[in-house]
């Protein structure tokens, strides 16, 4: 099966075609996998809403969707959390160095997230 866009009709048959967890024998462990995008997009709202980042949690779920799910999470993500929160998934995306550089996509016009980057210089000795 082809997958030109994910929507609500096929977005699970591509979850299902990209997941690969040897250690997940139930339907259940799937549901729980897949949740880790909602646990994504929760995260990125509370920083929005709240400023409170929680950047090693999301770390480890954006790890464990890659592991999972490898090069389906990516897609994934973009289907399942809006893109107000665009810029600050591409932020780690980029950290994690899962953006490909070729080829180009539409993951290249999306502005990263500085807000919370410490952008000081250390201070040079005299």
């Amino acid at each position: 099966m082809k997958f030109d866009e994910l929507n609500d009709e096929n977005h699970l048959l591509f979850a299902i075609k990209h997941y690969e967890n040897p250690l997940a024998s139930t339907m259940d462990e799937f549901e729980e996998d897949l949740k880790r995008f909602k646990y994504i997009k929760r995260l990125l709202k509370k920083y929005v809403v709240q400023g409170d980042l929680k950047h090693h949690l999301i770390l480890n779920h954006l790890i464990i969707c890659f592991n999972v799910f490898g090069e389906g999470t990516i897609p994934l993500l973009f289907y399942k959390i809006e893109r107000e929160y665009w810029c600050i998934l591409k932020t780690f995306l980029l950290f994690l160095n899962k953006i490909p550089d070729y080829p180009k996509t539409g993951l290249d016009t999306i502005d990263i997230d500085t807000s919370n980057v410490n952008a000081s210089s250390p201070k040079e000795s005299d």
